[in-house]
């Protein structure tokens, strides 16, 4: 694409960040414009060699993005632009689409996944030995590592400490939330022959669409938002039981990047009560497992605490077969996998039953378990779900004590004393 205008040209890329509003690197893009003459592109990557490693064609997760890219591109419409779209790996992709829109800066947010790391420092050095500007920002979490530090200037490995030192930071910047505006109107004209709108990119990209209850994009992140703010006082003790509803039923949209991370504390910050207080403290939980995943990229495949990593996992194949599957005779149990095999979904509380019954009774390495989440979970996260696994098998970081067990009908007959989700499943 000839530059004819004679400006500047901005690519920002679009990763796990699919929205338009309150976006760092985009709205940096967009504001660095207004000192210069300059446009600005926006572009997605269906990352080829992550796509490939998905068996499931009918993954709900695609149908999940394409939904949200599908919400972009109409808004990008509206201001004369569009969604550039490329299939295959970034790594040759982005640099290729730097020198057909001969743009000068690229923009993305970080990113603290291992794989995703090495990615960016690769293509950032392909960009800047052409002289091409590559400016990265903080997007994804409230606070990085190097921000919430113990007194001796170290990573907390602890929760609790951490949280208090969250907490205390935030407070004593007056809990300012930034919000990062994006002007659209600041966007690159131009008509996308091969939009969205305009590609079969299931066909592309071979996956097949899907039908789920949860429309990607952030219309509906922001409306299903608003409308668990309704019931967020109730959120410490409704959270833990599965039949009523009562999560926020956000966390495709969290993983996606359909909201952002400040959305969300806001949310947290507008009501004094235990509910408010009870959510914000998940919200700092996930900043912690981020932290955790980058600077301890190990415990993607290998446990917190070394001395577990030898540990003999005597569990049988079949045994985990019967888990995967909901037959193993415990409904609890049951229920919540058939409930995550048939929607992509699973509740917290049910996370810790299924991941304790399949460590600790059926003695089945995590690992299995976390890679069977990750094949089926919409909101799959590598740090949180890592974490959570690591935590439920006591091999991670401030894990329960290994010797603590949940008992599936004494959690039933807690969370579900009717047995309203079990009848359901």
């Amino acid at each position: 694409m000839k530059n004819i205008t004679g400006k500047k040209r901005h690519l920002c890329w679009l990763r796990r960040d699919l929205r338009l509003h309150d976006h760092h690197a985009l709205s940096k893009a967009l504001t660095l414009q207004e000192k210069e003459m300059s446009e600005t592109f926006v572009a997605f990557i269906f990352d080829k060699s992550i796509l490939s490693e998905l068996p499931d064609k009918n993954d709900k997760r695609l149908t999940f993005i394409i939904d949200s890219l599908k919400e972009i591109e109409a808004k990008l419409n509206e201001k004369g632009s569009s969604l550039i779209i490329r299939y295959g790996n970034p790594i040759e992709e982005i640099p290729k689409l730097a020198e057909e829109l001969k743009i000068d800066c690229l923009f993305y947010n970080r990113d603290y996944e291992p794989r995703t790391k090495a990615r960016d420092a690769q293509i950032t050095h392909k960009l800047t030995s052409q002289n091409i500007k590559v400016f990265n920002f903080k997007d994804l979490v409230f606070y990085e590592k190097n921000e919430i530090l113990t007194g001796s200037r170290e990573i907390y490995k602890v929760f609790t400490p951490y949280k208090n030192k969250w907490l205390q930071t935030f407070n004593d910047q007056e809990q300012t939330v930034a919000n990062y505006k994006c002007d659209l109107s600041q966007l690159a004209q131009f008509q996308n022959t091969e939009s969205i709108f305009n590609t079969d990119w299931y066909k592309k990209i071979g996956f097949i669409e899907t039908h789920s209850n949860l429309k990607g994009g952030f219309k509906q992140a922001l409306t299903r938002l608003s409308s668990f703010k309704k019931f967020i006082t109730n959120y410490k003790t409704a959270r833990d039981i599965p039949a009523l509803e009562q999560t926020s039923n956000l966390s495709p949209y969290i993983r996606m990047g359909n909201l952002s991370i400040r959305d969300m504390i806001r949310v947290s910050i507008e009501k004094s009560d235990e509910g408010s207080a009870t959510w914000l403290s998940e919200l700092i939980w996930r900043d912690f497992y981020q932290v955790i995943l980058d600077v301890f990229p190990k415990v993607e495949k290998n446990c917190f605490k070394m001395e577990y990593d030898n540990i003999h996992w005597e569990g049988k194949p079949e045994d985990f077969m019967l888990w995967s599957k909901g037959l193993t005779g415990y409904p609890i149990v049951d229920s919540a996998m058939r409930c995550l095999n048939e929607t992509g979904m699973m509740h917290n509380r049910l996370r810790m039953i299924v991941a304790s019954f399949l460590t600790k009774t059926l003695l089945i390495d995590w690992r299995l378990g976390e890679r069977y989440f990750a094949a089926k979970l919409l909101d799959y996260d590598m740090a949180a779900n890592n974490g959570g696994w690591q935590w439920s098998a006591s091999t991670g970081v401030d894990a329960q004590p290994y010797f603590r067990i949940f008992n599936p009908y004494n959690q039933s007959e807690k969370f579900d004393p009717e047995g309203l989700f079990i009848r359901q499943w």
